[in-house]
């Protein structure tokens, strides 16, 4: 039934996609949908407006208007659905890209078509999948581990990523602005929360929209209840690091 009530309304113009009030809703009302925030469902935004606050464009207001009622049974169903989904994509069937594998890292080699400068790399990867949302919470190569986190963009442009900071590391790959921020959350907090992670290194690019993913390695870090070293590096889109802290 629809009611004259209090609800978040997102300005398009504005909205640049970072994600980052996707984590601050508790009701997983809202979601990235190509590149912008949406409220999926009137009767899952309680109009409280936690959201505001986290928004860099200011692109979020609360306003007044016919919505359907909110409804907590059906915030609870949407959010216990969206766990089972996600739980449904990681088992390692089906799909070849699922299967988990771990190995040891490969030595460089030398090619008669391969250029000087990349004679001697060699790939640090000791594990698959690589994507965050294939790599269940109990995958072997988890336990004990150093995450990388990584925007995916980031082994594009920062072309050492293997020698300067994947060796040793298990890494993670994700989007917070087309990937499923929630699903990630509650993954993230598993991980912690099981898994013994020793430490976590998030790197992003310098755009605004990855500025969600260290957001949501905390946000998962805070729901574990586990705290776990952690350090955050941000490259530029000419593959130079900008920072570290």
């Amino acid at each position: 039934m629809k009611v004259t009530r209090k609800i978040i309304e997102i300005d398009e113009e504005r909205c640049d996609g970072c994600g980052n009030c996707v984590i601050s809703c508790a009701e997983g009302a809202l979601k990235i949908i190509d590149g912008k925030a949406k409220v999926i469902s009137d009767n899952l935004c309680d109009g409280l407006g936690a959201c505001l606050g986290e928004c860099p464009q200011d692109a979020l207001q609360i306003i007044e208007r016919d919505a359907e009622d909110f409804d907590e049974a059906a915030v609870e169903k949407h959010l216990e659905t969206h766990k089972g989904h996600e739980e449904k994509q990681t088992m390692p069937c089906g799909c070849p890209s699922t299967q988990i594998q771990s190995f040891a890292p490969t030595a460089g080699c030398q090619s008669a078509n391969t250029p000087t400068s990349f004679e001697k790399a060699a790939s640090a990867l000791t594990h698959w999948p690589v994507q965050i949302r294939l790599i269940p919470p109990t995958a072997p190569f988890l336990k004990g581990a150093d995450l990388l986190v990584t925007a995916d963009c980031v082994p594009v442009a920062f072309p050492s990523l293997h020698r300067d900071y994947l060796e040793g590391k298990t890494v993670m790959l994700g989007c917070p602005k087309f990937d499923d921020v929630q699903s990630y959350i509650d993954k993230f907090a598993e991980i912690f929360k099981t898994a013994g992670v020793k430490s976590v290194t998030t790197m992003i690019m310098e755009v605004p929209c990855c500025s969600g993913l260290p957001m949501i390695v905390k946000k998962g870090m805070e729901a574990s209840g586990v705290n776990v070293p952690s350090r955050e590096v941000v490259v530029s889109t000419r593959g130079e690091i900008l920072e570290e802290r």
